[in-house]
């Protein structure tokens, strides 16, 4: 390869990454990997590749089983809470559904690993219907919800429009028996 392709070559990879933030920044929902790929002639792994630049490049681009979600914040200001939970894996839509049905949205899944240390799911559960969708996907798959490995100990961050909110969706978690006191 000489000089001048691996230039050209960095260049259309450039070109490519903002193509793509711009068809996340113009969607309305997610975006799949193979949609991507297809959109921008490339394999999906090109485009994993350019999601983990992207996001080196401190991009807000969530995984979701739905496909790729570009987080950006509107006007309004949001706010975030983690909250450590311990439940069982049949209390799993009473407990999202709660953080919903208060007008929190779950962007994601915490658990601690004895080797592999922290893993974390991107979910982004804005309603009511995404929790149904995603608790019908985990009892469709072979795969057991995360909090199976971790004796049902995980955390969840909530982002929300306030801190009301927030405090509403912990003082319920709390009276359910869901939320761990550190």
């Amino acid at each position: 390869m000489t000089v001048l392709e691996w230039v050209n070559g960095m260049v259309e990879g450039d070109v490519r990454r903002e193509k793509l933030l711009d068809i996340l920044k113009n969607s309305s929902g997610p975006v799949s990997g193979s949609s991507l790929s297809r959109q921008l002639g490339v394999s999906r792994q090109v485009i994993v590749q350019d999601i983990a630049l992207l996001r080196a490049g401190n991009a807000e681009i969530f995984a979701t089983p739905k496909g790729y979600i570009l987080y950006t914040q509107g006007p309004a200001k949001k706010y975030r809470r983690s909250f450590m939970v311990n439940h069982t894996k049949e209390q799993i839509v009473d407990e999202l559904s709660l953080i919903v049905d208060n007008g929190g949205k779950v962007l994601n899944v915490i658990v601690a690993h004895d080797v592999y240390g922290q893993i974390q799911a991107d979910l982004i559960l804005e309603n009511k219907e995404d929790v149904m969708e995603f608790y019908e996907r985990m009892g469709s798959s072979k795969a057991g919800p995360l909090l199976q490995i971790s004796n049902g100990m995980h955390i969840h961050t909530v982002e929300a429009s306030s801190e009301r909110i927030l405090d509403n969706i912990e003082r319920d978690l709390k009276a359910r028996g869901y939320l761990v006191i550190q």
